[in-house]
């Protein structure tokens, strides 16, 4: 007998606070139904991520009915509506138009555990008065995440000026010598700032659940 592909983790959100994903980038249609047919005979909700439009397409039209999907961020939430979270804890700041997708794959991640992030776009160092007149705004959430290309010079800016937790996601936006986000990788790990988390390239998924932890800490805390 054949083992299945697939195996849900249906105690993932009761273990980690944080509920299961599912990576779509080297899966097939075919895959991503039967995960989801199974999602459903768990009554299971689910965020889909990578889900590009053209594979989004390809899914059973049941499927699809319980998909609400977003193209940009190619997000899903599957069997479920999240509605705006009353924690506005984090802010989501991008450096240039260019990294708006990966953003919104962070805040579409916090949106599926009910956290509604304040997303401010454009703000790179490039036009630094751009970040000026937003910063009071941003230094107001305990938990932002930096969104840059490039040289990623925004992550070091921001890990000198705002006193919370600082997340950066370097992303492979920029020329030749950004090599892919290799360059704004390494610029974000050896930032001046002290104390910066920095998660891989365009990994907006990873830096919304390290703030989805985050937040989880700080109710841990409270009852200590």
């Amino acid at each position: 007998m054949r083992d299945s592909e697939m195996k849900l983790d249906p105690e993932r959100a009761e273990r980690l606070g944080i509920g299961e994903a599912v990576f779509c980038t080297d899966k097939s249609p075919t895959q991503i139904d039967q995960i989801l047919d199974q999602a459903k005979k768990a009554g299971a909700a689910m965020l889909i991520t990578r889900l590009a439009s053209s594979k989004h397409e390809q899914l059973t039209t049941e499927n699809r009915k319980l998909i609400n999907y977003d193209p940009i961020s190619e997000t899903g939430f599957f069997q479920i509506q999240p509605a705006p979270g009353l924690c506005q804890a984090v802010a989501i700041v991008t450096a240039g138009t260019s990294d708006v997708r990966i953003a919104r794959e962070a805040a579409r991640t916090l949106a599926f555990s009910g956290v509604e992030a304040t997303v401010i776009f454009d703000v790179g160092v490039a036009g630094l008065w751009r970040l000026t007149e937003r910063i009071e705004e941003i230094k107001s959430h305990p938990i932002v995440i930096a969104v840059a290309g490039m040289d990623a010079a925004l992550v070091s800016v921001l890990g000198g000026l705002v006193p919370g937790l600082l997340i950066a996601v370097p992303t492979s936006t920029g020329y030749g010598a950004a090599r892919g986000g290799e360059t704004a990788l390494a610029a974000a790990l050896v930032s001046c700032s002290p104390g910066v988390l920095v998660c891989n390239i365009d990994n907006g998924y990873g830096a919304a659940c390290a703030a989805l932890r985050a937040i989880q800490v700080a109710k841990l805390l409270r009852k200590i």
